[in-house]
């Protein structure tokens, strides 16, 4: 359901004023502006806890978008920049957490 997800493992996450980006392990870049960002989501698998399980999925215009896993060393200030965000929706964020299912959770969308 979510094979996006299976990629080679990523290289390191970067994450500024300007977006984020993400190097994956076969040189592959992902990324996002801020300024493009039009939706973020969570996205829980059934395969942990032995292998990543939870993702932020960053969802930009023009077919941008980064994934970001949450063991990645950056998820924590990525979950502090994304929570500054108009009407961010941190009950999706702890629902999520608690999730050990595939699903997704839509934290915010642009206005």
């Amino acid at each position: 359901m979510f094979g996006f997800l299976k990629r080679k493992p990523a290289a390191g996450v970067q994450i500024d004023d300007l977006g984020v980006r993400r190097k994956l392990g076969s040189g592959k870049l992902e990324q996002v502006a801020w300024k493009d960002l039009v939706e973020v989501q969570i996205v829980t698998t059934d395969e942990g806890p032995d292998v990543d399980d939870v993702f932020f999925l960053l969802i930009g215009k023009d077919d941008t978008g980064c994934v970001v896993p949450q063991e990645d060393p950056q998820s924590g200030a990525l979950l502090t920049r994304l929570q500054a965000l108009p009407d961010f929706d941190n009950g999706k964020v702890i629902e999520a957490m608690g999730c050990a299912e595939n699903a997704r959770f839509v934290c915010w969308k642009k206005a």
